[in-house]
Protein backbone atom coordinates (compact mmCIF):
# COMPACT_ATOMS: atom_id res chain seq x y z
CA UNK A 1 0.00 0.00 0.00
CA UNK A 2 2.95 2.77 0.20
CA UNK A 3 2.43 3.09 -3.59
CA UNK A 4 -1.34 3.90 -3.14
CA UNK A 5 -0.19 6.12 0.00
CA UNK A 6 2.40 8.12 -1.46
CA UNK A 7 0.11 9.25 -4.07
CA UNK A 8 -2.51 9.70 -1.68
CA UNK A 9 -0.05 12.17 0.12
CA UNK A 10 0.70 13.94 -3.24
CA UNK A 11 -2.97 14.66 -4.25
CA UNK A 12 -3.80 16.53 -1.14
CA UNK A 13 -0.12 18.15 -0.38
CA UNK A 14 -2.36 21.56 -1.46
CA UNK A 15 -4.23 20.91 2.29
CA UNK A 16 -3.89 23.60 4.85
CA UNK A 17 -3.92 23.81 8.67
CA UNK A 18 -7.49 23.94 8.60
CA UNK A 19 -10.62 22.11 7.02
CA UNK A 20 -9.56 22.14 3.09
CA UNK A 21 -12.27 21.64 0.39
CA UNK A 22 -11.67 18.98 -2.52
CA UNK A 23 -14.39 20.50 -4.82
CA UNK A 24 -15.52 16.60 -4.14
CA UNK A 25 -19.02 16.80 -2.21
CA UNK A 26 -18.32 15.60 1.64
CA UNK A 27 -14.38 15.38 0.98
CA UNK A 28 -12.26 17.29 2.64
CA UNK A 29 -8.84 17.40 4.02
CA UNK A 30 -6.15 19.02 6.32
CA UNK A 31 -2.66 19.57 6.60
CA UNK A 32 -0.01 20.84 9.53
CA UNK A 33 -0.16 21.99 12.67
CA UNK A 34 -4.24 22.51 13.42
CA UNK A 35 -4.53 24.80 16.78
CA UNK A 36 -6.15 22.49 19.45
CA UNK A 37 -9.01 24.71 20.17
CA UNK A 38 -10.05 24.01 16.81
CA UNK A 39 -9.76 20.20 17.68
CA UNK A 40 -12.33 20.54 20.09
CA UNK A 41 -15.88 20.47 18.50
CA UNK A 42 -19.03 18.25 18.10
CA UNK A 43 -17.87 16.11 15.02
CA UNK A 44 -20.22 15.04 12.67
CA UNK A 45 -20.27 11.42 11.37
CA UNK A 46 -17.39 10.58 9.20
CA UNK A 47 -14.55 8.15 8.08
CA UNK A 48 -11.40 10.14 8.36
CA UNK A 49 -8.28 8.57 7.01
CA UNK A 50 -4.49 9.62 8.12
CA UNK A 51 -1.88 9.55 5.40
CA UNK A 52 0.87 11.36 7.36
CA UNK A 53 1.59 11.88 10.82
CA UNK A 54 -1.11 10.57 13.72
CA UNK A 55 -3.82 11.99 15.47
CA UNK A 56 -5.15 11.17 19.23
CA UNK A 57 -9.25 11.69 19.55
CA UNK A 58 -10.82 11.70 23.14
CA UNK A 59 -14.77 10.86 22.93
CA UNK A 60 -16.29 10.63 26.62
CA UNK A 61 -14.19 8.44 28.72
CA UNK A 62 -11.85 7.19 26.05
CA UNK A 63 -9.06 8.16 24.02
CA UNK A 64 -8.00 6.52 20.57
CA UNK A 65 -4.55 6.99 18.73
CA UNK A 66 -4.63 6.23 14.96
CA UNK A 67 -1.88 6.99 12.35
CA UNK A 68 -1.23 6.57 8.63
CA UNK A 69 -2.85 3.47 7.00
CA UNK A 70 -5.51 3.63 9.93
CA UNK A 71 -8.79 5.23 9.51
CA UNK A 72 -11.13 6.27 12.28
CA UNK A 73 -14.66 6.02 11.74
CA UNK A 74 -17.53 8.21 13.78
CA UNK A 75 -20.73 7.06 12.84
CA UNK A 76 -22.69 9.97 15.50
CA UNK A 77 -21.88 13.36 16.42
CA UNK A 78 -20.30 13.54 19.45
CA UNK A 79 -18.14 16.23 21.12
CA UNK A 80 -14.65 15.11 20.93
CA UNK A 81 -11.46 17.04 21.61
CA UNK A 82 -8.44 15.79 19.01
CA UNK A 83 -4.70 16.32 19.05
CA UNK A 84 -2.66 15.91 15.92
CA UNK A 85 1.02 15.28 15.97
CA UNK A 86 3.88 15.44 12.64
CA UNK A 87 5.41 11.99 11.52
CA UNK A 88 8.46 11.04 13.44
CA UNK A 89 10.53 12.12 10.40
CA UNK A 90 9.11 15.55 10.80
CA UNK A 91 6.28 15.55 7.84
CA UNK A 92 3.16 17.68 8.64
CA UNK A 93 0.17 15.97 10.14
CA UNK A 94 -2.31 14.85 6.94
CA UNK A 95 -5.38 13.48 6.60
CA UNK A 96 -8.65 13.31 4.51
CA UNK A 97 -12.04 13.20 5.48
CA UNK A 98 -15.89 12.03 3.76
CA UNK A 99 -18.67 13.33 5.73
CA UNK A 100 -21.23 9.90 5.79
CA UNK A 101 -24.79 10.70 3.76
CA UNK A 102 -27.42 9.46 4.94
CA UNK A 103 -28.91 8.60 1.99
CA UNK A 104 -26.06 7.17 -0.21
CA UNK A 105 -25.51 5.00 2.88
CA UNK A 106 -29.24 3.76 3.04
CA UNK A 107 -29.39 2.93 -0.59
CA UNK A 108 -25.93 1.17 -0.39
CA UNK A 109 -27.54 -1.03 2.38
CA UNK A 110 -30.80 -1.59 0.25
CA UNK A 111 -28.36 -3.80 -2.09
CA UNK A 112 -26.58 -5.78 0.80
CA UNK A 113 -27.80 -8.48 3.09
CA UNK A 114 -28.00 -8.21 6.39
CA UNK A 115 -25.49 -9.33 8.93
CA UNK A 116 -26.49 -11.34 11.77
CA UNK A 117 -24.30 -10.09 14.50
CA UNK A 118 -25.49 -6.83 16.29
CA UNK A 119 -23.00 -4.66 18.18
CA UNK A 120 -25.69 -2.51 20.29
CA UNK A 121 -23.42 -1.78 23.53
CA UNK A 122 -20.26 -0.47 21.71
CA UNK A 123 -19.55 2.62 20.96
CA UNK A 124 -20.01 4.62 17.69
CA UNK A 125 -16.78 5.68 16.67
CA UNK A 126 -13.02 3.29 16.36
CA UNK A 127 -9.62 2.76 14.46
CA UNK A 128 -9.15 0.52 11.94
CA UNK A 129 -6.32 -0.45 9.38
CA UNK A 130 -6.57 0.24 6.18
CA UNK A 131 -7.37 -2.33 3.45
CA UNK A 132 -5.59 -2.12 -0.02
CA UNK A 133 -8.81 -2.29 -1.41
CA UNK A 134 -9.98 0.72 0.80
CA UNK A 135 -6.79 2.63 -0.08
CA UNK A 136 -8.01 1.94 -3.98
CA UNK A 137 -10.92 3.42 -3.57
CA UNK A 138 -9.93 6.95 -1.84
CA UNK A 139 -7.01 6.90 -4.80
CA UNK A 140 -9.60 6.91 -7.52
CA UNK A 141 -12.08 9.34 -5.52
CA UNK A 142 -8.97 11.80 -5.29
CA UNK A 143 -7.66 11.54 -8.44
CA UNK A 144 -10.71 13.37 -9.21
CA UNK A 145 -9.42 16.73 -7.68
CA UNK A 146 -7.43 16.60 -11.21
CA UNK A 147 -10.81 16.06 -13.20
CA UNK A 148 -13.24 18.16 -11.92
CA UNK A 149 -15.76 17.51 -14.92
CA UNK A 150 -15.79 14.06 -14.08
CA UNK A 151 -17.21 14.84 -10.36
CA UNK A 152 -20.45 14.78 -10.85
CA UNK A 153 -20.11 11.51 -12.91
CA UNK A 154 -17.93 9.32 -11.12
CA UNK A 155 -17.79 10.78 -7.50
CA UNK A 156 -20.74 8.83 -5.99
CA UNK A 157 -19.59 5.31 -7.28
CA UNK A 158 -16.42 6.27 -5.51
CA UNK A 159 -18.18 7.12 -2.67
CA UNK A 160 -20.05 4.07 -2.56
CA UNK A 161 -17.03 2.05 -2.84
CA UNK A 162 -15.03 3.46 0.35
CA UNK A 163 -18.63 2.80 2.33
CA UNK A 164 -18.98 -0.78 0.79
CA UNK A 165 -15.63 -1.29 1.88
CA UNK A 166 -15.44 0.28 5.27
CA UNK A 167 -18.95 -2.15 5.94
CA UNK A 168 -16.57 -5.15 5.02
CA UNK A 169 -14.51 -3.93 7.63
CA UNK A 170 -14.31 -4.71 11.59
CA UNK A 171 -16.57 -1.54 12.05
CA UNK A 172 -18.98 -1.42 9.37
CA UNK A 173 -21.30 -2.89 11.88
CA UNK A 174 -21.53 0.87 12.96
CA UNK A 175 -22.69 2.17 9.76
CA UNK A 176 -25.12 -0.73 9.43
CA UNK A 177 -26.75 0.35 12.77
CA UNK A 178 -27.08 3.75 12.63
CA UNK A 179 -29.04 3.55 9.40
CA UNK A 180 -31.45 0.52 10.90
CA UNK A 181 -34.14 2.49 12.55
CA UNK A 182 -35.22 -0.03 15.25
CA UNK A 183 -31.34 -0.49 16.48
CA UNK A 184 -30.42 1.26 19.82
CA UNK A 185 -27.81 3.34 18.15
CA UNK A 186 -30.62 4.95 15.54
CA UNK A 187 -32.48 5.69 18.81
CA UNK A 188 -29.42 7.12 20.75
CA UNK A 189 -28.89 9.29 17.09
CA UNK A 190 -32.15 10.48 17.54
CA UNK A 191 -31.75 11.94 21.09
CA UNK A 192 -28.46 13.50 19.97
CA UNK A 193 -30.06 15.18 17.79
CA UNK A 194 -32.75 16.57 20.37
CA UNK A 195 -30.36 17.84 22.81
CA UNK A 196 -27.89 19.41 19.92
CA UNK A 197 -31.10 21.18 18.61
CA UNK A 198 -32.07 22.50 22.28
CA UNK A 199 -29.08 22.11 23.97
CA UNK A 200 -29.56 25.33 25.89
CA UNK A 201 -32.64 24.07 27.24
CA UNK A 202 -32.85 21.67 30.49
CA UNK A 203 -33.72 18.04 29.57
CA UNK A 204 -35.56 15.25 31.06
CA UNK A 205 -33.90 11.56 30.63
CA UNK A 206 -37.36 10.06 31.41
CA UNK A 207 -39.17 12.02 28.61
CA UNK A 208 -36.39 11.34 26.17
CA UNK A 209 -36.47 7.39 27.08
CA UNK A 210 -39.92 7.83 26.71
CA UNK A 211 -39.32 9.31 22.93
CA UNK A 212 -36.88 6.60 22.12
CA UNK A 213 -39.19 3.77 23.39
CA UNK A 214 -37.09 2.70 25.69
CA UNK A 215 -37.22 2.18 29.78
CA UNK A 216 -34.70 4.71 31.38
CA UNK A 217 -32.25 2.22 32.27
CA UNK A 218 -32.35 0.80 28.61
CA UNK A 219 -31.85 4.45 27.20
CA UNK A 220 -29.30 5.70 29.85
CA UNK A 221 -27.31 2.07 29.24
CA UNK A 222 -27.21 2.68 25.81
CA UNK A 223 -26.63 6.19 24.97
CA UNK A 224 -23.32 5.94 27.52
CA UNK A 225 -21.94 2.48 25.30
CA UNK A 226 -22.91 4.56 22.53
CA UNK A 227 -20.91 7.92 23.20
CA UNK A 228 -18.63 6.56 26.01
CA UNK A 229 -21.13 9.67 27.80
CA UNK A 230 -24.41 10.02 29.78
CA UNK A 231 -27.24 12.70 28.32
CA UNK A 232 -26.84 14.95 30.88
CA UNK A 233 -22.77 14.67 30.12
CA UNK A 234 -23.46 14.72 26.40
CA UNK A 235 -25.35 17.89 26.86
CA UNK A 236 -22.76 19.59 29.55
CA UNK A 237 -19.99 19.19 26.28
CA UNK A 238 -21.98 20.74 23.80
CA UNK A 239 -22.64 24.04 26.05
CA UNK A 240 -19.53 24.31 27.02
CA UNK A 241 -18.18 23.57 23.48
CA UNK A 242 -20.59 26.71 22.29
CA UNK A 243 -20.23 28.86 25.11
CA UNK A 244 -16.17 28.63 23.90
CA UNK A 245 -17.12 30.23 21.07
CA UNK A 246 -18.97 32.57 21.89
CA UNK A 247 -16.15 33.94 24.05
CA UNK A 248 -13.51 33.63 21.40
CA UNK A 249 -14.97 34.35 17.94
CA UNK A 250 -17.94 36.46 19.41
CA UNK A 251 -16.52 38.55 22.57
CA UNK A 252 -19.09 37.53 24.82
CA UNK A 253 -18.08 37.56 28.57
CA UNK A 254 -17.59 34.72 30.86
CA UNK A 255 -21.28 35.54 32.33
CA UNK A 256 -23.06 35.88 29.02
CA UNK A 257 -21.69 32.94 27.80
CA UNK A 258 -22.84 30.90 30.28
CA UNK A 259 -26.49 31.78 30.64
CA UNK A 260 -26.83 31.91 26.47
CA UNK A 261 -25.99 28.00 26.49
CA UNK A 262 -28.40 27.57 30.02
CA UNK A 263 -26.40 27.86 32.56
CA UNK A 264 -27.77 28.93 35.72
CA UNK A 265 -24.42 29.78 37.70
CA UNK A 266 -21.59 31.70 36.29
CA UNK A 267 -19.34 29.73 38.78
CA UNK A 268 -21.07 26.30 37.96
CA UNK A 269 -19.71 27.53 34.36
CA UNK A 270 -16.53 27.79 35.36
CA UNK A 271 -15.93 25.22 37.13
CA UNK A 272 -17.38 22.90 34.45
CA UNK A 273 -15.38 24.50 31.86
CA UNK A 274 -12.09 24.18 33.81
CA UNK A 275 -12.60 20.72 33.85
CA UNK A 276 -12.96 19.86 30.69
CA UNK A 277 -10.54 22.59 28.88
CA UNK A 278 -7.89 23.29 31.54
CA UNK A 279 -8.39 26.19 32.51
CA UNK A 280 -10.83 28.56 33.49
CA UNK A 281 -13.37 30.10 30.70
CA UNK A 282 -11.40 33.52 30.86
CA UNK A 283 -7.95 32.40 31.22
CA UNK A 284 -8.42 29.93 28.21
CA UNK A 285 -10.52 32.60 25.59
CA UNK A 286 -7.57 35.10 26.11
CA UNK A 287 -5.00 32.19 24.99
CA UNK A 288 -6.89 30.71 22.53
CA UNK A 289 -7.16 34.60 21.12
CA UNK A 290 -3.53 35.42 21.75
CA UNK A 291 -2.33 32.39 20.11
CA UNK A 292 -4.19 33.28 16.65
CA UNK A 293 -2.88 36.67 16.88
CA UNK A 294 0.70 35.19 16.57
CA UNK A 295 -0.53 32.77 14.17
CA UNK A 296 -1.76 35.55 11.70
CA UNK A 297 1.07 37.21 12.33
Amino acid sequence: MTTQLNELRALTSSAENRRTETGIPRVAMVQGKIPEHMLAAVYEPMINLILQGSKTMTVGEQTLHYDPATYFVMSIELPAVGTVHPASTGEPYLAVSLTLDPVALTTLLADLPLPADRHDQDPGFSVAPVTPQLMDAWVRLLRLMGDPQSIAALAPAYEREILYRVLQGPHGWMLREIAAPDSAMARVNQAIQWIRRDFAESIRVEHMAEKAAMSVSAFHRHFKAVTTLSPLQYQKRVRLLQARTLMVANARSVTAAAFEVGYESSTQFSRDYAKVFGLPPSRDAARIQHESKVSRA
